[in-house]
């Protein structure tokens, strides 16, 4: 049953974060002058963590993201990013390039919630939802494919560069979180894979992960946190354990961590 470290980060902030005004997918903003250095503050904290593979949205704002990250890995500066469209932010429709506030104004005026809401030609929280399961799905198979070659040509336990890189940033098998597997022995991570992509993507996801696959959260967090957005360059770890036909089994390292940004930037809002 292969285990794998799964870090997801949302892209660094754009003049269009700043200003409240919805991007989704047809307004393509590149990174501010703030977003570029959440970008680098984020590569150097992630400096030692050493990922197998690495994704993106194929938007610019997460291109350029995870390629300010990726220039300050001790490990992985060369690592071919693969950009995957599934991992774009939710479409709003006729409210991209609007500001926020009429979205608001929009859902009020038809009775329903904010982020529940559709705009015109925009996509529902389920079509979102299940993007986000199609792509964690795809993972979970590539890893899955992945550990069945290395058994068939390499046999023996994945090597512990990538579970003892991961402790010495997140808590990984440290304060009794995850630091033995479920079926006794180490941790025995298959692969680490890196992700950027979008605050309503990754909420949704998030959220797929806690109602759909009873993603267990560490400490004192709740669910509340789990449905708010990532602040720019916010930081989450999952741990997930797959197997052959079975649901995969997911556990929370961290959620939304902006520690990195200390000094860097105002705190995001």
């Amino acid at each position: 049953m292969p285990r794998f470290a799964l870090t997801i980060i949302r892209h660094g902030e754009t003049r269009l974060n700043k200003e409240k005004i919805i991007q989704g997918q047809g307004v393509d903003a590149p990174l501010s002058e703030t977003g570029f250095r959440q970008a680098a503050a984020a590569g150097q904290f992630l400096s030692n963590v050493q990922f197998t593979h690495a994704f993106s949205s194929d938007l610019t704002r997460t291109k350029q993201t995870i390629h300010g990250i990726l220039e300050k890995s001790r490990f992985c500066k060369d690592m071919a990013v693969k950009y995957d469209s599934r991992l774009r932010e939710r479409m709003y429709g006729v409210a991209e390039g609007k500001p926020l506030s009429e979205l608001r104004a929009m859902a009020k005026a038809a009775g329903e919630e904010c982020p529940m809401f559709t705009p015109p030609g925009g996509e529902t929280v389920e079509q979102v939802k299940m993007r986000g399961k199609d792509f964690f799905d795809f993972i979970c198979q590539l890893i899955l494919g992945k550990a069945g070659q290395r058994e068939s040509i390499l046999p023996g336990a994945p090597g512990s560069g990538l579970e003892s890189s991961l402790a010495e940033v997140f808590p990984v098998g440290k304060h009794g979180s995850l630091g033995a597997n479920p079926k006794g022995g180490t941790l025995g991570l298959a692969a680490s894979i890196l992700v950027v992509s979008h605050g309503a993507y990754m909420r949704s996801l998030f959220g797929y992960f806690l109602s759909d696959l009873r993603c267990s959260l560490p400490g004192a967090r709740d669910k509340f946190e789990l449905s708010s957005i990532t602040p720019n360059t916010g930081i989450s770890v999952f741990i997930i354990d797959c197997e052959e036909a079975r649901q995969p089994s997911i556990q929370c390292v961290c959620m939304n961590l902006q520690e990195h940004l200390n000094g860097v930037t105002e705190k995001q809002h």
